[in-house]
């Protein structure tokens, strides 16, 4: 582990001279994908340190392993983070000899449970951390470019670093979402105020004389409520309130001036058929007792 750790602290070395280097050249992208595997690197050789404490300590207490048939309490923290650590270290093939070596005195299950994390399994904590396979935050790596920056003097402008970090998945996604539905506001708007001005001249169209008077007479009283012309159709939207309240109590008058032309309609077909009855019902009679016939 020593040696790993030596190996790593060259190659931390040189990784973050390159990133400062890219920071000096304004190659901002380039340096916020490296400096995760920067972040990386020392998570891994932090568990190494951690990992060569804990096998310090069982190596002076194994005289207590062998009298004892189950896990002593007192190490079984030190041993389940072996265990955890053993397949995510692969550069120490000596920990997943020390992990079958205590999955042949304690048994699968006691591996099982601490290779699966699950609860009362006595993982230390931090070396979960560090060996989360998870990318670093936003922050982490915020804070390990100004740290590069500061240790090799360099003049940089964190903000738009900053900018790129805070900024969510969500945002963006949602941002595209906005637009489009922005776009479609807009367009419907000019067609449902197209499709209200031509409703309203059909309507007028099919009212009867004494309505269309009327409508006329009202359209007069309000002037607003006349109808646009085309070139004005695309800002009805930016109408003030008042516009738009005299064109709709126009559109109602329509509609109630329609209604009452539809019942004077229907209440002269009903007379007509009423008189066709009567008149097919009496003219029989006459006929039959040979009496001229007097319609009046």
């Amino acid at each position: 582990m020593k040696l790993l750790q030596n190996k790593r602290d060259m190659q931390l070395k040189h990784m973050k001279k390159e990133i400062a280097h890219f920071l000096q050249a304004g190659q901002e992208p380039i340096a916020r994908i490296r400096v995760e595997h920067v972040i990386r690197e020392m998570n891994l050789w932090a568990a190494y340190e951690i990992l060569e404490l804990f096998c310090e300590f069982i190596l002076a207490r194994v005289p207590i392993l062998e009298s004892e048939k189950e896990c002593p309490r007192e190490l079984r923290e030190a041993i389940a983070s072996i265990i955890f650590a053993a397949p995510r270290c692969s550069e120490v093939p000596d920990l997943l000899q020390i992990k079958n070596l205590f999955g042949t005195k304690y048994g699968k299950e006691f591996i099982m449970v601490a290779s699966e994390l699950r609860p009362d399994s006595g993982v230390n904590r931090t070396i979960i951390e560090k060996l989360s396979p998870t990318s670093p935050s936003g922050a982490a790596r915020l804070k390990m470019l100004k740290e590069i920056a500061q240790e090799y003097s360099l003049n940089w402008d964190s903000s738009a670093t900053e900018a790129e970090f805070m900024k969510s998945h969500e945002d963006l996604l949602g941002g595209a979402k906005q637009i489009h539905r922005q776009d479609g506001i807009s367009e419907s708007r000019p067609s449902q105020q197209g499709y209200g001005q031509s409703s309203v001249s059909r309507e007028v169209e099919s009212l009867p004389a004494e309505a269309t008077q009327r409508f006329q007479k009202l359209q007069a009283q309000n002037p607003v409520s006349k109808s646009m012309p085309s070139s004005k159709l695309t800002s009805a939207s930016q109408a003030p309130p008042d516009t738009r309240r005299n064109q709709t109590d126009v559109m109602e008058i329509a509609r109630a001036a329609l209604a009452s032309a539809d019942r004077a309609t229907a209440a002269a077909r009903a007379a007509a058929q009423l008189v066709n009855v009567s008149y097919g019902a009496t003219t029989p009679t006459v006929a039959a007792e040979g009496k001229p016939l007097n319609l009046m």
